[in-house]
């Protein structure tokens, strides 16, 4: 092999991993601009709860409808779902593969718990006329905690697709760099909660 063909060979490597590099930050940068935009979202939802917080047309107020042990347990959930995402991570860097599966598994099944607490707790207010029709207040609070647990949702879907590519595929190349994003994900939706349950839950009760 010439010294020319070396040459060009190592000069398409380095435009390839150049490329590369580029690409994975690109998709770095996006999903950050996403959370920024997600960040004046729940904002904006804050900010709406916030002024409507009094405005309960003479129905039901916060102190009669919250029940914070429960809404603690369920916090609980997204908490340690939290924690042993960042196990994932941990084995990631690793390389353990079988590792990256279980530590991925349990954190999908926290999360599912958390959405099913979710939905139970909409549905048993709806059955006592606490619906988001009931009141201003009661929109409000049905608008910023669903869409929080729809991102959520979004996240377990996500999630079971990494799964099943980890399981087919293995870990590294691209699935190292989804798992990164969907962990900064989950992280950012789990401070967006750590909001909800002080902001509505808790000075909504006491």
């Amino acid at each position: 092999m010439s010294s020319h063909t070396i040459e060009a060979s190592y000069k398409e490597e380095v435009i390839h991993e150049h490329l590369h590099e580029s690409h994975d930050h690109g998709t770095k940068l996006g999903l950050w601009i996403y959370l920024m935009s997600d960040c004046i979202l729940f904002g904006t939802f804050f900010a709406t709860y916030a002024v409507l917080s009094n405005a309960f047309a003479g129905g039901p107020t916060p102190k009669d409808l919250f029940d914070v042990p429960y809404v603690l347990a369920e916090t609980f959930m997204l908490l340690l779902s939290s924690i042993t995402c960042g196990f994932v991570m941990l084995s990631l860097r690793e390389g353990k593969k079988n590792q990256v599966l279980v530590w991925l598994v349990i954190t999908f099944l926290f999360g599912v718990a958390f959405v099913a607490m979710e939905v139970n707790e909409f549905h048993h207010l709806i059955e006592i006329n606490a619906g988001p029709d009931r009141s201003a207040w009661l929109s409000a609070f049905f608008s910023l905690v669903a869409t929080h647990g729809l991102h959520v949702t979004v996240g377990l879907v996500w999630m079971g697709i990494l799964i099943h590519q980890i399981i087919t595929r293995g870990i590294g190349g691209k699935i190292t760099q989804r798992l990164e994003c969907l962990s900064l994900f989950w992280h950012f939706l789990d401070l967006v909660w750590i909001c909800v349950f002080t902001i509505v839950y808790l000075l909504g009760v006491y």
